[in-house]
């Protein structure tokens, strides 16, 4: 089964965190009830029904613009793509399973989890580190959502269900 990528009315994607698909069923269900509107299709792939047949939408963009979230929600993730998936005390890349996140004020002096406070550490430096006071090579802030998106797209491989999807996510 595919899914189907939704746009929002300026045909750019809902949402990257995490990608904004549906079903192909619910979309064909929003289609119906008029509030999203095809613009590609699956080839050659058609659903039947006792009186009528509909080619499986591939892509398709909201009839109402949604207005698009400003913040990133605190996640390892977001810790990981806002600081590249670098350590920011030895500043090497890391591959996501050798990296930790890290208090920078750790949470035995009253660190709190939060953007100000966490960066990513590879393994051996949060080991070494340990509840030491230790200012990482860039201090820690919060992101805007389209900075992470920007992150996102230098990045990560998106898998696309379709070959049309290329051009709503790289652009």
């Amino acid at each position: 089964m595919s899914d189907v990528l939704i746009l929002n009315a300026d045909y750019r994607p809902l949402n990257f965190l995490p990608l904004s698909t549906i079903t192909w069923q619910h979309a064909m269900k929003l289609d119906v009830l008029g509030r999203i509107r095809p613009v590609e299709w699956y080839d050659n792939w058609r659903v039947n029904s006792a009186h009528d047949e509909w080619a499986v939408p591939a892509v398709a963009v909201t009839k109402d613009f949604q207005k698009y979230r400003k913040s990133v929600r605190f996640s390892r993730k977001a810790v990981f793509l806002r600081d590249l998936y670098t350590c920011q005390y030895c500043d090497e890349p890391f591959a996501v399973r050798d990296l930790t996140l890290d208090h920078v004020l750790p949470a035995s002096k009253g660190g709190k989890t939060e953007w100000e406070n966490i960066v990513t550490a590879c393994k051996k430096c949060n080991w070494d580190k340990g509840d030491k006071l230790y200012a990482p090579n860039r201090l820690p802030w919060k992101p805007e959502y389209w900075q992470i998106v920007a992150h996102i797209k230098d990045k990560h491989q998106f898998n696309f269900r379709h070959p049309s999807w290329s051009r709503y996510l790289n652009s």
